[in-house]
């Protein structure tokens, strides 16, 4: 997928945590959640601008793991263990998505290389498909909208 439907996928991951820290009474961890899930969502496809393969090393599970670790580490540093908590797994959320979306392409992904070369590929639709981009980005922006909206009972 492309930048704006790696987005929507992260937000349509990062959903469920937003609104359950919405509902616990931690809006502001619920905002920086989402802001870090929405600024890591492309973070894998930087090996465009490496000398590694595309959706080689920073698609597996490995890299996730790290950035969702350093996140965690980052966010404890920056504002305490709840907010370490939820950066950490915000990001483990929005990379996740990233390789699923990902998947869903013909090219698919390796998520445990170097331990196995087992290819996860639905070949579903193409990464560059405007139209699957703009539909994942307009769900997952769509459903955060509404997890705003008041409920009426």
């Amino acid at each position: 997928m492309q930048g704006l439907g790696h987005v929507g996928a992260a937000l349509l991951v990062y959903l469920p945590l937003g609104a359950g820290l919405r509902l616990a009474g931690e809006p502001e961890a619920a905002a920086g959640g989402l802001l870090v899930a929405i600024a890591l969502s492309s973070l894998p496809d930087i090996d465009q601008s490496l000398p590694v393969p595309h959706r080689g090393p920073t698609h597996t599970v490995w890299f996730v793991s790290a950035c969702g670790l350093l996140a965690g580490a980052l966010g404890w540093l920056w504002s305490g263990p709840t907010a370490g908590l939820v950066a950490g797994t915000a990001a483990g959320l929005s990379l996740c998505s990233h390789l699923a979306a990902d998947s869903i392409t013909p090219m698919g992904i390796r998520p445990l290389l170097p331990l196995s070369s087992r290819e996860f590929c639905f070949s579903i639709v193409y990464a560059a498909n405007e139209r699957a981009n703009r539909l994942l980005f307009g769900a997952g922006a769509l459903a955060t909208v509404c997890s705003y909206l008041p409920v009426v009972v």
